[in-house]
């Protein structure tokens, strides 16, 4: 299409999809060519106002690459200056300090970029995730989001070595299917079966100030119990899976949260383990000053 007039070339194939496919396709392409054009468009204004306000000497690569929508755009179009795989290990990166509290780490073990479903990453998880179904869930949802956000281009994640029961004649195995942050601009909305969890940025007033200290934070209506240790802030559901009752008065021993109500005392920093019982944790990630939790659809389970 070279010296040809773009924007004619798209009315162009307006026209002739209206006339061979009806005019509610026509209508449905139109919206798609709005939603594209506002995509890069959004990127190119992004672009503009952070190599304006960018300090000086600043790499402007580097704070283009910053931007969650400009690098995306960067990878689409093979103009990243970082490799698939560097950007998977700083995703990694983000995600340890949470798996550390699952008793947990993760290694790359490999990426396939021949398989029919588009690059799979292969990863190998260390631990035993306190042998909690909740806690195996949460970190599987907190590694697909890192690496959704940073390598997009990732279509298929499998992990060994996940706490679960294995399958016949088999080692446990992972599969998790990286989808686009839910606020990027064209994301699809989530199918309804295996729909993944919500994530929501919480704001400086809705955290604990201070180490060894808790707050309640309330999203879309879900009581979040966060408590800040040193070098880590947690996520769990504001309720004793003991007896019930919620857990913002509860004191905070060291490392242990005791409830209110019944005394049943919770590991903060392992994934909330009991005695009897789990605390039912929450996907927590922080990057860059911002603290991101995910609200799954089993939050608003009964006791």
């Amino acid at each position: 299409m070279a010296g040809a007039d773009p924007g004619a070339r798209i009315g162009e194939l307006l026209d002739r999809l209206g006339r061979e496919a009806g005019p509610q396709a026509r209508e449905t392409a139109d919206e798609l060519v709005r939603s594209v054009v506002e995509f890069y468009g959004e990127g190119l204004a992004r672009t503009v106002r952070l190599l304006r306000t960018a300090p000086a000497g600043s790499d402007p690569l580097a704070v283009l690459t910053a931007d969650e929508l400009v690098g995306d755009l960067l990878i689409l179009h093979d103009l990243h200056p970082e490799d698939t795989m560097t950007r998977v290990g700083r995703a990694l990166d983000k995600v340890r300090p949470y798996l550390g509290s699952h008793s947990g780490d993760v290694d790359v073990a490999g990426l396939d970029g021949e398989t029919p479903e588009g690059p799979t990453l292969r990863l190998r998880l260390r631990g035993s995730c306190d042998g909690c179904p909740s806690s195996t869930q949460t970190v599987r949802w907190t590694i697909e989001e890192a690496v959704a956000r940073l390598a997009p281009e990732i279509a298929h994640i499998e992990v060994e070595g996940v706490a679960e029961e294995p399958a016949a004649g088999g080692q446990p195995l992972l599969q998790i299917q990286p989808h686009p942050p839910a606020d990027a601009p064209g994301a699809l909305p989530p199918a309804a079966d295996g729909e993944p969890p919500r994530w929501h940025t919480l704001a400086s007033p809705a955290l604990p100030a201070r180490d060894h200290a808790t707050r309640v934070a309330d999203v879309e209506g879900n009581a979040l119990l966060l408590v800040r240790l040193p070098g880590n802030l947690y996520a769990y559901r504001d309720r004793c899976p003991g007896c019930g009752a919620d857990l913002r008065t509860a004191p905070l021993d060291g490392e242990f949260l005791s409830c209110a109500e019944c005394a049943a005392r919770f590991d903060v920093r392992h994934a909330g383990r009991g005695e009897q019982a789990h605390l039912e944790p929450l996907p927590l990630l922080e990057e860059e000053g911002a603290v991101r939790v995910a609200l799954p659809e089993l939050l608003g389970a009964g006791p």
